[in-house]
């Protein structure tokens, strides 16, 4: 059974959606852009900023979703900025370093023309709860 899960400590959604969808052991949660939790706008800042803000929305989100960055499985990347992406590679290997003991997951990085709220970086999330049965998995 899918269960819709939201957060009252990252941003709330602008639009009909549901930022965390669950069934089981697997999660997927929706893009995200780099809104301010406070006031909902997409911050002022860079590419790196944007992605660090991103990370940080997550992290906010996270415990209500019921996922550690250790069950994170994959990650999908967007940007307008390719060709800025080692800043966002660099906020990227920040989360995954020997110091927090997580293994980064499977990626997709993929360049596009434009993103919601003239975002330049969307990043989407799907998780997986460390020591599930993947054959029990819908």
């Amino acid at each position: 059974m899918h269960e819709r899960i939201t957060s009252a400590h990252g941003p709330q959604p602008k639009f009909m959606y549901t930022p965390c969808i669950r069934n089981g052991a697997l999660g997927i949660v929706s893009g995200m852009v780099a809104l301010d939790p406070q006031t909902g706008t997409l911050i002022d800042g860079d590419v790196a900023a944007q992605t660090q803000r991103i990370f940080d929305n997550l992290h906010l989100a996270l415990p209500d979703y019921r996922f550690g960055l250790d069950d994170l499985m994959l990650a999908r990347i967007y940007t307008t900025r390719m060709d800025l992406f080692p800043a966002i590679n660099q906020i990227w290997e920040r989360q995954f370093t020997p110091t927090t003991q997580i293994s980064p997951p499977a990626r997709t990085s993929v360049g596009v023309s434009a993103l919601p709220l003239g975002a330049l970086v969307e990043i989407e999330f799907m998780f997986c709860q460390n020591g599930a049965d993947p054959t029990t998995l819908p």
